[in-house]
């Protein structure tokens, strides 16, 4: 195996250095964008190099902040889920908050991010938009004590799951009648998130994170629409009666 490996990359060397020296010719002829592209990849190329003689002829464990995922879209992030059936994802991370009436009132796509990271955030920007909200439920991968004390200071009633063992009060806290019931109403931004995912983004046909970010965005106006004629629809259902239905 190693010796097909040091076969592979002097082949692999080779037609770098051809490409390079073709680059050099080209400098004078073509754009500096077309050659800017071209010199891209060529990094690209040499980092795969590097990485494959550290792996596999040196026997190194190649960091994952130094590993790409996407030579074409280089923002994608490898997602571990821990789920059963889809364990890991590639792409970005994206957050929303919604209401109880699921409309979706912010969202932030997360960069190199985990969920603790955005909890305050996503609560601050929607509060600008949204001063009157004031309660908000989170699942526990949202917690962090830091995280607890800054959205107390935030909003009136604060759900959020504590990670680990609970104390008497906590537990009289995590048990309350009003926590039980908000907590129960989270699952609702998992069919927020299912809904999403069934009208198209569970995929993205734009290239580049700022075309990723538009196109979440547009999701995500298209879903607030979409809810909203429902609700037009299903009051108009209520208020049609046909002819003669109140008759004696």
């Amino acid at each position: 195996m190693i010796e097909m490996h040091e076969q592979y990359l002097q082949e692999t060397l080779s037609l770098i250095e051809k490409v390079r020296e073709t680059v050099a010719v080209l400098r004078f002829v073509v754009s500096h964008q077309v050659i800017a592209e071209i010199e891209s990849y060529l990094a690209h190329a040499d980092r795969q190099v590097d990485q494959i003689r550290r792996r596999v002829l040196w026997g190194e464990v190649i960091p994952h902040g130094e590993k790409v995922f996407s030579v074409f879209e280089p923002h994608t992030e490898w997602i571990s889920k821990g789920k059963s059936g889809v364990p890991v994802e590639l792409g970005l991370r994206v957050c929303i908050l919604d209401d109880q009436y699921g409309f979706i009132l912010h969202h932030h796509v997360m960069e190199h991010q985990t969920d603790d990271q955005v909890t305050v955030f996503m609560v601050q920007e929607s509060q600008k938009r949204f001063p009157e909200l004031n309660q908000c439920s989170f699942d526990q991968g949202f917690h962090t004590p830091e995280n607890q004390i800054k959205l107390r200071a935030l909003l009136e009633h604060v759900i959020l799951p504590k990670k680990g063992r609970l104390s008497k009060a906590q537990l009289l806290h995590e048990g309350s009648e009003r926590f039980i019931q908000a907590k129960r109403q989270h699952s609702a931004v998992e069919s927020a998130i299912n809904a999403l995912e069934v009208h198209g983004l569970d995929g993205c046909p734009d290239h580049g994170v700022e075309g990723y970010k538009r196109y979440v965005a547009l999701a995500i106006v298209s879903r607030n629409i979409q809810k909203l004629g429902a609700i037009i629809r299903d009051r108009n259902r209520q208020c049609w009666r046909p002819a003669g239905a109140n008759a004696a």
